[in-house]
């Protein structure tokens, strides 16, 4: 499949983590919470693959790949990407970096408005 930028789906057995993530730590408390989420919601945003002999290697996504694989999903949406074993990484590092989650007073608005 060409880098096309298009999201397509994958089967989620055809992908492994990449051994250059940036994120060393994931806790099992947050990827139970991300799972129940995924099984809510399903995923929100796929997940960025690069093709290599053995499959597709995750650039970015892997707690959501591992969240799905909790909830027992066969399907993945992502999106594939041509580049190289450096390239991979700046985008893992530029993925997990750029990220700037809520912060508390953000996320009590935001479950504010999804109650009312």
């Amino acid at each position: 499949m060409p880098d096309s930028g298009q999201i397509v789906d994958l089967d989620i057995n055809m992908l492994q983590p990449n051994p250059l993530q940036p994120r060393a730590l994931i806790t099992p408390d947050s990827l139970r919470d991300l799972a129940a989420s995924i099984k809510e919601t399903g995923i929100l945003e796929p997940l960025v693959v690069a093709k290599t002999p053995a499959g597709y290697q995750i650039v970015a996504g892997e707690r959501r790949w591992r969240a799905a694989k909790l909830v027992g999903l066969s399907i993945i949406p992502v999106i594939i990407r041509e580049t190289t074993a450096r390239g991979m990484l700046e985008m893992a590092l530029v993925e997990n970096v750029q990220r700037e989650d809520l912060n508390p007073l953000e996320r009590a608005q935001a479950f504010e408005r999804l109650i009312e």
